[in-house]
């Protein structure tokens, strides 16, 4: 494992935790040279998910764009990236249990929604303002007075 920050091909392991729910191990790692610290992340390669898009064509599930998509929505919220990275690994380890390879983008969507709702609720909605596209003030309220209601 190379030192994110300075190259070296050298570094011991100072702590390791497994996640049982998500299949994920979690190491702590100090570059053997100049001694700062870094965490990787080891997960078991499954076969590849794709995506089937609103105009019915298909991509490979990009976890990244999901880890955009909500750091985009927690800007300025204090969501730490913690959160973030568990929201996304029990997103993908939902939809990796479910039946076959394929998933719409409305089922993540959907699902990235339901995490935001319970990590913090401006970051709900403003990812809900825009991947339910929301076209007006009224929609919007809609929206909110839900939120509120719950």
């Amino acid at each position: 494992m190379k030192c994110p920050y300075c190259g070296n091909p050298e570094a011991k392991v100072t702590d390791k935790r497994d996640s049982d729910d998500v299949g994920i191990t979690r190491r702590r790692r100090e570059c053997l040279k100049c001694e700062k610290r870094f965490t990787t992340y080891e997960r078991v390669e499954n076969i590849d998910l794709m995506v089937v898009k609103k105009d019915s064509s298909r991509e490979r599930f990009d976890r990244a764009k999901v880890i955009a998509g909500i750091q985009k929505a927690c800007e300025k919220r204090s969501v730490s990236v913690e959160q973030i990275q568990k929201a996304v690994d029990e997103i993908e380890a939902d939809l990796r249990q479910r039946e076959g390879n394929e998933v719409t983008s409305k089922e993540i969507g959907e699902l990235v929604a339901r995490k935001l709702k319970g990590v913090d609720k401006v970051a709900y909605i403003r990812f809900a303002s825009v991947y339910r596209e929301f076209e007006d003030l009224e929609s919007f309220r809609k929206e909110l007075e839900k939120l509120i209601r719950k």
